[in-house]
């Protein structure tokens, strides 16, 4: 286990007892907002309310609520005249949490926010929209140290009712929108790197660090295509195997080692967040790197041409995959519970790609 991961986990163990409750740990989500029907120059904006109806003070990762300032993942699940609406927001890759990463409701105690929806998501054709909160991660409540004393894990969830409003939006019903950057990338072709607020060093390890995923990539798909049964380099990141489930993550690695070998890739040096890296999902190949990576090893666990694979699986374009866990133990964690999700999961692709330790 990872020694910070490890040392925060105690540290929440002891300051918050979890009590073995359903999914929401008893946090009740509500959501609200002032009008019912919006016109063209109305931003989106909705009150979410977390409740802690339980007994206990229950701990809630922070990056899962929207009290940090900024919201930092697709947290509502948005929906036009029955379809589903894209999130045009980032998407992270972050250490494992640990306790600072938590944010604490005492028994009893609400905590609201307003949060403005119409820049994250895409909502500029006219119709009947319904907005749940709607989030779920295997850490999403604080880990807790079991009878065995070992760290047991299971998913939790966010969701509140849904909410119903009118928008009479810059575009007219029934419109078919999509952001012209994912388009246009998409049409792209030719290898090339570029950089933005990036110095000569940090060029020349990114440079490195894109050659490096990209051999990550490639020596992925090379495993997947030339075995009939895959041993534990697949099992202890995507689970017991499954012919549907392992087409997906073959071409899952396929599209990542297409995109680095044939796609324009830029990197911008201007994050200071305290994360790894960063994409817009809908912005293929434009990847934001942050504080941590800079510290990172070049190749083995969480390193930098790892990371470059776990950015570029975010990419509707190449893998479209959730952050549905952080760091090797939830990962492998995750490959036993829940293998549908795993295969849908950037660190998965993204430790499956770095092979450290090495398995066969």
């Amino acid at each position: 286990m990872n020694h910070i991961f490890r040392a925060g986990i105690a540290a929440l163990t002891v300051a918050v007892c979890v009590g073995a409750q359903a999914a929401s740990n008893g946090i009740a989500v509500s959501i609200s907002t002032d009008k019912s029907s919006l016109g063209k120059s109305d931003d989106v904006v909705v009150t979410v309310t977390l409740t802690n109806t339980s007994a206990t003070p229950q701990a809630v990762l922070r990056w899962h609520t929207p009290f940090g300032g900024e919201i930092e993942e697709p947290l509502f699940d948005i929906r036009r005249d029955g379809a589903k609406v894209p999130y045009l927001g980032a998407r992270y890759k972050r250490p494992a949490p640990t306790a600072a990463d938590y944010y604490v409701l005492a028994p009893g105690a609400s905590r609201s926010a307003r949060v403005e929806l119409s820049s994250l998501y895409e909502m500029s054709v006219t119709g009947d929209y319904t907005i749940r909160y709607d989030t779920e991660s295997l850490t999403l409540f604080n880990p807790h140290v079991n009878g065995r004393g070992t760290v047991a894990q299971r998913f939790g969830e966010l969701k509140s009712q849904p909410l119903t409003l009118f928008i009479d939006a810059r575009l007219p019903r029934g419109a078919v929108s999509q952001p012209a950057p994912e388009l246009d990338a998409a049409r792209g072709s030719g290898a090339s790197l570029s950089f933005a607020k990036c110095s000569a060093s940090q060029q020349s390890a990114l440079t490195t660090a894109v050659a490096a995923g990209r051999a990550m990539a490639d020596d992925g798909e090379r495993y997947l295509m030339a075995r009939k049964l895959l041993g534990p380099r697949y099992t202890n990141w995507f689970g017991a195997s499954d012919p549907a489930r392992q087409a997906t993550v073959r071409g899952n690695f396929a599209a990542i080692k297409d995109a680095f070998a044939t796609r324009p890739v830029t990197v911008d040096c201007g994050c200071n967040k305290p994360y790894f890296a960063y994409v817009y999902p809908t912005k293929p190949y434009a990847i934001y790197v942050c504080r941590a990576f800079w510290t990172a090893p070049m190749t083995g666990t969480d390193s930098k041409g790892g990371t470059m694979v776990h950015e570029m699986s975010h990419f509707n374009v190449v893998a479209a995959t959730d952050d549905w866990v952080y760091g090797q133990e939830g990962a492998a964690s995750l490959a036993i519970s829940d293998p549908a999700r795993a295969v849908n999961n950037a660190d998965s692709h993204e430790y499956f790609g770095e092979n450290t330790p090495a398995l066969d």
